[in-house]
């Protein structure tokens, strides 16, 4: 068994899908509007985006302790920054060693942002 996607859920689908793609940078793999629904290739888990109905308005706006790599991160903050991207923590030292920040899509889902020196595709 291996984790294959991540979904998030997000109130406005065409907005999710400019912020993955555009902003963030990642391939969109499908897009399906009419099940509320788009994909992206996001390493070896793919990265969903779902688009909530009446019953899971309480999913959108949290944090969703999904990690994102990255092998720079004050590079990545200023770019991501630069585009407009919110960061409710900035680029921090841990005290368990690591070194991260936590950033936001449009809709407040929250994500980690973390620098791993060595980086497998």
């Amino acid at each position: 068994m291996r984790c294959a996607y991540v979904n998030v859920f997000v109130s406005d689908l065409d907005r999710a899908t400019a912020f993955y793609g555009g902003t963030l940078g990642l391939a969109l793999a499908s897009c399906e509007p009419d099940h509320g629904y788009a994909s992206f290739h996001a390493g070896p888990v793919s990265l969903g985006v779902a688009l909530a109905d009446e019953t899971q308005a309480d999913l959108v706006g949290r944090h969703t302790g999904v990690g994102w790599a990255v092998s720079d991160l004050e590079v990545e903050y200023i770019r991501l920054s630069g585009l407009g991207v919110e960061f409710p923590m900035l680029p921090s030292r841990q005290p368990w060693g690591g070194f991260m920040a936590m950033f936001a899509d449009p809709d407040a889902n929250i994500f980690y942002l973390d620098e791993i020196a060595a980086m497998h595709p």
